[in-house]
């Protein structure tokens, strides 16, 4: 099966980062929300919504 390098090295840097926090889901949510604050952007904008245009579709 063909390995792609980076994809290894993303698994492994994922892994490493979990085990960092003795692969607590919490502690890890609550250091990335750390992370994107600190950051002062937001990495998922869910402000607007795009609207289902009914008339169109008809």
């Amino acid at each position: 099966m063909y390995q792609d390098a980076i994809v290894e090295e993303i698994h492994k840097i994922r892994e490493e980062y979990s085990r960092s926090f003795n692969h607590d889901l919490k502690a890890l949510f609550a250091d990335l929300q750390k992370q994107q604050a600190a950051s002062g952007q937001n990495v998922v904008d869910l402000s607007q919504k795009p609207r289902l245009n009914r008339e169109a579709s008809s």
